[in-house]
């Protein structure tokens, strides 16, 4: 289902509601091809904690996360001591989940090793041979939690070191960073992010 915003009369899918700041993530970020490893690292992260909850929480606590997390620079998470950690715990401006704060940094030193090798944008890419995939549902209700992609990404990632790297965490990743176009085809942004899929063939 798409909704048409009453402001600037554009269709838009339905999730993000008349919330300005979901808005603008579904209008600026969601499905837009990110070949960034850094901002490649941190969604991943974020949608890691993301479990259990909303995105709009996450969204909402983004530049807090940014901020306790030294703007999510892998080199620096991986060197975390218990004293970082334990001051995490009482930053009530992040989710306080010891576990997946735990899990960022073990994450954080398998994203190193990957960097190491091939880079993370291009293991990342790799699993859709660099071209993201065009989607066409039509109701929200057709979009999968979770595809045969984001089972194979997943089981990877695990493989290598990662946490809270679920199916459906990680489906919602590739959501977010454009591995796949899932706008609604009667949403306006599905035909720009399928521009923006173009020009990367």
């Amino acid at each position: 289902m798409t909704t048409a915003s009453a402001l600037d009369k554009k269709t838009r899918c339905a999730w993000p509601g008349e919330d300005p700041l979901y808005v603008a993530y579904h209008d600026e970020e969601w499905g837009v091809p990110e070949w960034d490893d850094r901002a490649l690292f941190e969604k991943l992260i974020l949608d890691g904690f993301q479990a259990g909850l909303s995105w709009i929480t996450i969204l909402r606590k983004r530049e807090a996360f940014r901020s306790a997390f030294n703007g999510f620079e892998p080199a620096k998470i991986a060197r975390f001591n218990e004293a970082k950690l334990s001051a995490l715990m009482q930053d009530q401006g992040i989710i306080r989940n010891r576990a997946k704060i735990d899990a960022s940094v073990v994450s954080a030193r398998a994203y190193l090793d990957i960097m190491e090798h091939e880079g993370f944008a291009n293991y990342i890419w790799g699993f859709v041979d660099g071209v993201p995939q065009q989607n066409r549902f039509r109701a929200h209700g057709e979009i999968p939690a979770e595809t045969a992609l984001s089972i194979r990404l997943s089981k990877d990632l695990k493989q290598r070191g990662f946490k809270f790297c679920g199916p459906t965490i990680v489906y919602a990743f590739c959501q977010a960073v454009g591995m796949v176009n899932d706008h609604l085809v009667s949403c306006y942004r599905h035909k720009e992010c399928a521009a923006l899929a173009q020009k990367l063939r």
